[in-house]
């Protein structure tokens, strides 16, 4: 029974795994520890499957092929599923993360406490390649950063790290990541508090291409929006509802200053107030609460409209209320709607999240 299992998910990655699959093997015979080496491919169209048949003559290596899925991080989640050490540990095949630090990781991974570990780059005695550029540099840092809300980590978008079946197994059945950054789902799903991060160089790849694209950057931020939404709930459901509804305001004026070109005002304002409510609830519908876009939408659309009714009407009465009760608002009558509007935000964003757009069980969710 092997002690670790090393998950290695690729793609179009057969000459590469000739030189990285030999010096894991060495390590772990180095090091004497018993693990096994689990490649999951999404089908690659090079010779990877026949590199894997032959190497798996010489080295503790396991082979599997998705043929119907794709992405790296749901590879892992297969990788993972597929192991049977109780100590789980994910690396690259591009050769960018070293194998020969593979025992640092385990051992720190076997300290008592110890929830996750990190090859990292960023800690002290951690580093990359020279030759690294600018632009790739500014990208990681900036993916880092965006990862702050979420953990203390340095190097939080690392995808050489290892994690026990333990705390693996607490969170698989709500794991769904989007794009490359398992590490980071793990990080805040298993909620880990003491995240060792052990120093590493990392080197460039010298076989193969990058699978970076724009397309994962923007998967990369719907996975944030993800977390967010996980680990802050209801103030990270506000936060976008208040972010869309500050932009109907810029709907309506720009809607009423066209307007008022081919209609009377007191049209022309209802019409900018039902374009920029449409705009919102369009918005709120695929980006806040996304999870129930594919509800019926014409139901959604007139609840929604029931509920921007009853915010105002909530907006209204507390402006007037705190106007007519005390002195001071009476002769602040702009502070007094600014906690009217206040009022009927938090009144609207209530009935949208939990009536108009509410979660169903059966309902996955998508953002």
């Amino acid at each position: 029974m092997p002690q670790l299992s090393i998950i290695v998910p690729t793609y179009c990655e057969a000459e590469n795994l000739k030189n990285l699959i030999p010096r894991i093997s060495q390590v772990l015979k180095d090091s004497d520890i018993v693990a096994e080496i689990i490649v999951v491919d999404d089908n690659s169209p090079d010779e990877t499957i026949a590199v894997c048949q032959t190497l798996a003559e010489s080295f503790p290596i396991q082979l599997i092929t998705r043929k119907q899925e794709r992405g790296l991080s749901t590879a892992v989640i297969a990788g993972i599923d597929a192991a049977a050490g109780e100590f789980l540990l994910v690396m690259d095949a591009d050769l960018s993360h070293p194998p020969e630090a593979i025992p640092d990781l385990y051992a720190a991974l076997q300290n008592q406490g110890v929830d996750f570990v990190i090859g990292s780059r960023y800690v002290n005695g951690g580093s990359t390649e020279e030759n690294w550029g600018w632009f790739r540099k500014l990208n990681s840092r900036i993916a880092t950063w965006l990862a702050r809300p979420f953990t203390n980590a340095k190097d939080p978008m690392a995808g050489f790290f290892a994690i026990s079946r333990h705390h693996f197994l607490k969170v698989r059945e709500i794991l769904n990541p989007v794009g490359y950054k398992i590490g980071l789902e793990l990080l805040v799903k298993c909620r880990c508090r003491n995240v060792v991060e052990v120093p590493i160089h990392f080197a460039d790849r010298t076989l193969g291409t990058s699978k970076l694209s724009f397309k994962e950057q923007l998967s990369y931020l719907r996975h944030l929006k993800r977390l967010a939404e996980f680990k802050y709930q209801n103030y990270a459901y506000f936060v976008q509802f208040a972010i869309i509804g500050l932009t109907g305001v810029f709907v309506n004026l720009a809607a009423l200053s066209i307007l008022l070109h081919w209609l009377i005002r007191p049209v022309a304002i209802a019409v900018a107030i039902w374009i920029s409510m449409s705009t919102n609830f369009l918005l709120n519908r695929n980006i806040t609460f996304s999870y129930a876009r594919h509800a019926p939408i014409l139901k959604q659309y007139l609840t929604y409209c029931g509920s921007c009714l009853t915010g105002a009407v909530f907006n209204w009465l507390t402006a007037e209320t705190l106007c007519r009760s005390f002195a001071y608002f009476e002769q602040n009558t702009l502070l007094a709607a600014f906690i009217g509007i206040l009022t009927g935000m938090a009144f609207n964003f209530i009935l949208c999240r939990y009536l108009v757009f509410a979660k169903q069980n059966t309902v996955r969710d998508e953002g």
